[in-house]
Parts: structure tokens; C-alpha cells; sequence
């Protein structure tokens, strides 16, 4: 499986060179780029990058900013002109940064150290899944559950809580829904929008829809509007 980035620019030459740049190594997909940090939050949130190549200065809001708009941050690598900003973005937690106009040696240590990186978070990562069988304890109050990961139908964003669909309960976790997906199964879990996670095994009808969307109808009566951009996948998913 390829490793996967978003390049945030507002120099359309910079994306360019980034692009040029990443020619050389083919396991690495840009899943698209940014002019500016609404676009940004937008698109790296729709497409949960490994690696996120961020330009700092940026007209309106800069680079920063970005990052503390975002609930789950992928591996950053700076690009910038002002090497004063380098101590700056490690207090970020920043994997790397690169001097504008980017030198070729330099870049292709950072990826080198990047793909280290990756396939150690991807290998932690395998270990803390979940599968359909495994089983999660949630507390509410006074109520506590110990669900099955399969009987799960529905996550949804409430606020800094997400919402759990199980039976005919409905509880709050505080967990973010970038923390859930994580560690759901790919095979069964599918982020249909920003706020939405649904369990493939509980749909019962899929209505094309608005702009590119898709309604899907849960077999408990949920409708949930899968995006557009993750229309796409589904139907890629599902071979529909």
C-alpha cells in the first residue's frame, strides 16, 4: 500500500516542484494539494494524508494555524523560505522542515527518514486494530455496555463526543472520531463524511444523490449522505 501526502502551497511553482520532487519515489501518492489552509483543513481532513507537505507563510492564515485546526496531524514536513521558522516548527512537532528552493539531497533524506517513520507507525498501528469480534467497553453516567465492534452501525460527531449506534442505545464516548477510525476495521467501517462512520454490514439501500453524493438507509432506519469525494471510494470499495 502505498504511503500517501498533501502538499499545501500557495506558490502554484512550489506545488510543482514538490510534485517534480516526488516523481522519484513512486510509493509515495499526493492525494492532492492546497493554496491555502481553509482548502487545506478541508482536504486533509476528506483524505487523512500520511504526510503533510505545509508551506508556513501563507496569505490569511499560515501554516500554524493549520495544524492546531487539526484534530488528527499526519507527519509534517515544513517548506518555507524562512529558516528563523525551523526552531518554530519543531515546537509544533514537525518531522522535518525543507529550505526553499528545496535541495535534492536534502529531500530525499527526509523521505528516506519518512518511510522509516511510516512503516513503523503503520506496523503499531496493525497491532491496535480492531477486528469485527472484538469488543469495547463504553460508559455513560451510570450505564456501561460491552459491545462488539460488528454491532456497531453508526458513529457520528457530537461536539468534542462521538455518538455510538449499537441495539437501541446511543452513547457518548469522548473520543474524537479520527481516534475512532484508526483502529476500526477497513473492511467493515467506512467514513461516509466528516461527521459520519457507518458499518458496511448494516446498510440496507444505497439512492444516488445530490452533486455526485450518495444516500445510504441503515437496516435500524439511520440516512446517512455520503460526501462526494468519499462517493468515489465507495463505489470503488463496493465495485458498484
Amino acid at each position: 500500500m502505498n504511503n500517501t501526502a498533501v502538499i499545501v502551497e500557495d506558490s502554484r511553482l512550489a506545488r510543482q516542484e514538490l510534485k517534480e520532487l516526488l516523481k522519484d519515489y513512486p510509493d509515495i501518492e499526493v492525494l492532492g494539494e492546497a493554496e491555502n489552509v481553509d482548502q487545506a483543513f478541508t482536504l486533509v481532513n476528506d483524505v487523512n494524508p500520511d504526510i503533510l507537505f505545509l508551506d508556513i507563510n501563507m496569505p490569511g492564515k499560515n501554516g500554524f494555524d493549520l495544524l492546531e485546526m487539526l484534530d488528527q496531524v499526519p507527519l509534517v514536513v515544513f517548506t518555507t523560505a524562512y529558516d528563523e521558522y525551523a526552531i518554530k516548527s519543531f515546537e509544533y512537532n514537525a518531522f522535518d522542515y525543507l529550505l526553499k528552493p528545496i535541495n535534492q539531497d536534502r529531500f530525499s533524506k527526509t523521505i528516506e527518514k519518512l518511510q522509516i517513520e511510516i512503516a513503523d507507525k503503520k506496523e503499531a498501528k496493525s497491532k491496535e486494530e480492531l477486528s469485527e469480534t472484538s469488543q469495547i467497553f463504553i460508559k455513560e453516567g451510570e450505564k456501561c455496555w460491552l459491545v462488539t465492534i460488528a454491532d456497531i452501525r453508526l458513529f457520528e460527531i457530537v461536539g468534542n463526543y462521538t455518538r455510538v449506534y449499537f441495539d437501541k442505545e446511543k452513547p457518548l464516548v469522548y473520543r474524537s472520531l479520527n481516534q475512532i477510525e484508526q483502529k476500526l476495521p477497513v473492511e467493515t467501517f467506512f467514513r461516509a463524511n466528516r461527521q459520519q462512520i457507518i458499518n458496511l454490514n448494516t446498510i440496507k439501500q444505497v439512492t444516488p444523490w445530490f452533486n455526485g453524493k450518495l444516500k445510504v438507509n441503515l437496516d435500524t432506519g439511520e440516512e446517512v449522505e455520503i460526501s462526494r469525494r468519499q462517493s468515489i471510494k465507495f463505489r470503488e470499495q463496493l465495485g458498484l
